[in-house]
């Protein structure tokens, strides 16, 4: 039997328990697609991450996510949770670029990713380089189908379907408050969403007099109905879209969501953007550091 260090995660929170949970196995060398796809069962967190040696000089490491049931090229959460167990067990070193910032390059699935490294100590960031987002489709404000799933919270912009590495339906809502106090139809975003093999549907709305600029939910209506805490993909592919169609009024190029209050969390995601990629990232907590024997 191996041991190998685990440390269980606390991803885009200011404090323990307000954002996402990750489980992350680090000296996974050995482990096969078939236990990480079982140790990913029995932790039976939303996603379990597996720490390589990179196949390639240009990566600081080598990351495979798998959720309870299946193989993830990218997801956002897991990428920067990653980065915080790898720079906290002395697996990387950042590597100094242009003006000072340091960056970690994560190898996985969707290719090599640079991580941003901001900040020391408990008030580190890290920020990772999404995917760019493809509009695959898109339904106004006056649509049948989405007026008869969110009413009149629906506001004029309407909808999008969005592709960042994970793929939604993302829709402006008239206001926070429509936001936080939707009671959400699973079964109408399942009718929405499986046509076309998206994630499920991200519901949004500008805020004021906050310190965050955008509420956010993201709810997944298949395997149990599930609502995500804070989603870092779903943030990314949004924040791609709504900058690539110009409706990042009021946004600037760096703004902070609050997601999770519905399930009771209070995650805080930054999104960032520069030459034109889209960074999402935000601090994270170490809750359990120990090891694995499996």
């Amino acid at each position: 039997m191996v041991t190998r260090r685990f440390m269980h995660l606390d991803v885009f929170a200011p404090r323990a328990g307000a954002g996402n949970p990750l489980a992350v196995v680090l000296d996974a060398e050995g482990l096969d697609t078939a236990a990480m796809q079982r140790i990913a069962a029995w932790t039976n967190v939303i996603e379990t991450t597996f720490v390589l040696p990179p196949t390639t000089p240009e990566a600081s490491y080598r990351v495979r996510i798998f959720t309870p049931r299946r193989e993830l090229a990218f997801a956002g959460h897991p990428s920067v949770g990653t980065a915080h167990a790898v720079l906290a067990a002395g697996l990387a070193t950042p590597r100094e670029a242009a003006e000072g910032t340091r960056l970690l390059v994560q190898e996985c699935g969707a290719g090599l990713l640079p991580v941003r490294v901001e900040g020391d100590g408990p008030t580190q960031a890290l920020f990772v380089q999404a995917p760019a987002t493809q509009v695959l489709a898109r339904r106004d404000g006056e649509d049948a189908g989405l007026r008869a799933l969110l009413g009149e919270r629906l506001s004029t912009a309407g909808a999008a379907l969005i592709d960042s590495g994970r793929r939604w339906w993302a829709a402006e809502l008239v206001d926070e408050a429509a936001v936080r106090g939707w009671t959400p139809d699973f079964n109408g975003i399942a009718a929405l969403a499986a046509p076309h093999e998206a994630m499920g549907l991200a519901v949004f709305a500008r805020c004021h007099g906050t310190d965050y600029g955008l509420v956010v939910r993201a709810l997944m209506p298949f395997h149990g109905h599930y609502e995500d805490p804070a989603s870092g993909a779903a943030n990314a592919a949004l924040a791609g879209y709504l900058h690539a169609t110009g409706q990042a009024r009021e946004l600037s190029d760096r703004y902070v969501v609050s997601q999770g209050r519905e399930v009771g969390r209070d995650a805080r995601l930054s999104l960032v953007r520069e030459g034109g990629r889209i960074w999402v990232g935000g601090t994270t907590q170490t809750v359990v550091a120990g090891s694995l024997r499996w």
